[in-house]
Formats: C-alpha cells, structure tokens, sequence
C-alpha cells in the first residue's frame, strides 16, 4: 500500500434547481488521496456530499469543477478506461427483481464479457452464502440477500477498485458482520461511504469526515484520538484509599484532571510518555485494574460534524 490509486484535486460540484433558481454546493474543493489496497471510508450526514463524490469517481456524473485520478487515468479525459479499472455499488437499486439471481448475474456476464462465468458464478455465491437461492426471483429476496447479490455481481468484474454507498443499508448486524468480513479479506481498494460507524470502525484502514461538501479531517482512529482527545484518558480500579491516590495525583504536572467514580478513577494523561511516571505512584495502591479508554468513530463523529 505505497502508490496512490485514487486521487482528487479541488473536486467541486454545483446542482442547479432551474425551478426555484438556486444553486446547491454539493462538493466545494474535495482534496483526498487513497492508496492502493486501502480500505477508505467517507462519513457524514445525509445531504453531506458522499454519493455525489462516488458518482464523480465513478464517472456517472462530472465536477463543476476540478478532476480526480483513478488508477494513473483523467475521470474527465479517459472515462472508459476509468470504468475498466473499478465495480460500482450504488445501494441495491442495480440488479434486476423480477429475474433469478441467477440471470441477474449471468445478465452482467454477458455485458462485461466475462469468460468462463458459471463457474465464476458459482463460486462467488458460495462464498457469499447465497448459492442455494441463485435459483430464485430477486423480488423474494430478503434485504441481506439483494445486497449480497448487488456484492456478487461487482466482484465478478474482478476489478482493482470498488466503491461501495451505503452497502449494509438496512441490514441485520450478523448479515453486516458477514460483508464486513468478507470485504475485509479481499485484497482491493475499497471505497466505502456508510452511515454505520460500526461497519467504517471494522472495515476501515481510514476514514475521512465530510458535511456541507467540505472535508473536514481524514485520518485513521489514531489520528482522530489524539486530535480529539484532551489527553489520554484512563479507568483505574481501586477499591481503597482512592481519595488519597486523586489528591496525589492531582498534585502531578503530568495529569491533566482526575474524576472519582465508584469503584475507582478516571484520570487524563498529558502524554504517553508519562505512564512511567503514573506507575510510580500506582505502585504504592492496591490497583486491579488500569484501562486506556479510546473514543469510538460515533463520539468523533458528533464532535466533529
């Protein structure tokens, strides 16, 4: 993962309502890069800008303004070959209901020209749990199950990139858990915007944080923690004495604050460095239990949007 496979430069886009007269700023200067085999989230609000970034990057729709490339390839100069190098996942609006699973996946093998498909067809739905059921119209499909089909059919392109919005839309947690799994072990970029802070904190290698168009930080959960956090926060269990212990390290210059709750304290480190200096006086308590509490992607996200 050392060569950008995704890039964007001040990637910009206006909607026009001819009706009412106004303008919609939907993307307003987007400057991220993505490397090649990472897993890459975007997270924001409905009406935040995410599916319009996907639809450029995908060359379904074009900038006002700006560019990207994917792959070494212009999305303006050479849409084609852009096309060619990624699978596309637009919810679960593009398979086929009143067909079989079956047809819908042989319909797009026969589009793309994929060579020896029935068994590729095969082998995919096993993967996905869905062989027993390829047989079957879509329209008696569960919700887990058009997603997977909607997954079986980008994954026979077999192409180095994947975007995917919003693909656990909707889903039970042991069907989200199964994509986030298998999307986990497949080793291509994947671009991935969700509303499921759960799915981009399993998935995700980074992620980046949009609202009103603008990129406000990209990072991964490391990046965000010490952004975020006013120090390292710290449980610590002990049963006696912990008045005594917060009045002591109250006194430290290495300890931001302290609180008390039941049966301990939580503190908040200046640095990691000064772990050595806390366990010094640790030492001298009757502690059971010392934990460093990180902030989930959910608590970064309200903060930040």
């Amino acid at each position: 993962m050392d060569s950008t496979i995704i890039e964007t430069f001040n990637l910009s886009k206006i909607y026009r309502l001819k009706r009412k007269g106004k303008k919609i700023l939907a993307l307003n200067d987007v400057n991220i890069a993505i490397k090649e085999g990472e897993k890459f989230g975007l997270l924001g609000p409905n009406g935040a800008g995410k599916t319009t970034l996907v639809s450029i990057l995908s060359t379904l729709i074009q900038p006002t303004k700006g560019y990207a490339i994917i792959d070494g390839y212009n999305i303006l100069q050479k849409p084609n070959q852009v096309k060619n190098k990624i699978g596309l996942m637009l919810g679960r609006d593009m398979i086929y209901h009143r067909l079989t699973g079956y047809a819908n996946l042989k319909f797009f093998c026969k589009i793309y020209e994929i060579s020896d498909y029935k068994e590729k067809i095969k082998n995919i739905a096993k993967e996905l749990n869905l062989k027993k059921w390829l047989n079957e119209y879509v329209e008696k499909y569960s919700t887990g199950m058009r997603v997977k089909l909607s997954l079986c059919r980008i994954l026979l392109l077999d192409r180095k990139i994947l975007f995917l919005d919003e693909p656990t839309l909707g889903l039970d947690i042991k069907t989200t858990n199964f994509i986030v799994e298998k999307m986990k072990k497949i080793g291509k970029t994947i671009f991935l915007t969700s509303h499921n802070m759960n799915v981009v904190e399993k998935l995700c290698d980074r992620v980046a944080f949009i609202n009103n168009g603008n990129i406000l930080k990209v990072g991964n959960k490391t990046d965000f923690k010490n952004f975020m956090e006013k120090g390292i926060k710290i449980d610590i269990g002990i049963y006696q004495k912990k008045d005594k212990l917060k009045l002591e390290l109250d006194q430290q210059d290495f300890i931001i604050k302290t609180k008390v709750i039941e049966n301990g304290l939580i503190i908040y480190l200046k640095e990691r460095k000064h772990y050595k200096d806390l366990f010094s006086i640790l030492n001298k308590y009757l502690v059971y239990k010392l934990r460093e509490e990180e902030m989930s992607l959910e608590q970064l996200f309200l903060k930040i949007i």
